[in-house]
């Protein structure tokens, strides 16, 4: 069971990203603020749960959730500030439209800029140790899952809709074949036994 809290008395959002890897579509983060009672044995790191849990979860957490938040920072963006940028970018544009404000911030991970007047703690694998930072990654996950099933009906090709935008090797066959999207992130490059793609 994952731990409800790091502060009892303090208001505490979960904040986590997902996309980060990704060769194409955004970085999506959430944040999220559960009431100090909620418990679920089945909410984890969201890469350890199936898509069919994912999605039952989300719906959990937005019923249940004191607020919640989910926000993008596009290919493009990322190619202008860098990854880690556009991840904590993300992350506090999350924060900002959380409809009730935090007393504190839990990150997953061991890099944030600071949130101006709200303290917080990074954690490692925090997806996997907090329920508030694993229900954050839920809702990135799915509502980024969202976003990538959408744009694979504009470039089918690249297989989207299974891959969601991370270098697989169809992903990489498409983009030898075709070429890159405007939804491609031309700062990563691409590197494989066969080809380098220099986005």
């Amino acid at each position: 069971m994952l731990k409800p809290y790091l502060y009892h008395n303090l208001t505490e959002a979960g904040c986590d990203e997902a996309g980060r890897g990704c060769l194409a579509g955004p970085v999506a983060a959430a944040a999220v603020i559960l009431p100090k009672n909620y418990r679920n044995g089945i909410l984890n790191d969201s890469k350890k749960l199936t898509a069919k849990q994912r999605f039952e979860l989300r719906e959990e957490i937005i019923l249940k959730a004191l607020a919640w938040n989910v926000a993008f920072v596009s290919s493009t963006e990322i190619d202008e500030i860098n990854i880690l940028r556009a991840s904590i970018k993300a992350m506090h544009l999350a924060i900002a439209g959380l409809k009730r404000k935090p007393k504190f911030l839990l990150i997953d991970g061991n890099r944030f800029f600071p949130y101006p007047g709200i303290g917080h703690q990074t954690i490692v694998k925090g997806d996997s140790l907090y329920l508030s930072i694993a229900a954050a990654s839920v809702l990135a996950k799915t509502f980024r899952d969202d976003f990538m099933d959408r744009i694979h009906e504009e470039y089918p090709a690249y297989g989207w809709n299974r891959n969601k935008g991370y270098a697989t090797a169809l992903h990489r066959a498409a983009i030898a074949e075709h070429g890159i999207t405007p939804y491609h992130r031309r700062s990563f490059t691409l590197t494989d036994t066969q080809t380098s793609f220099d986005f």
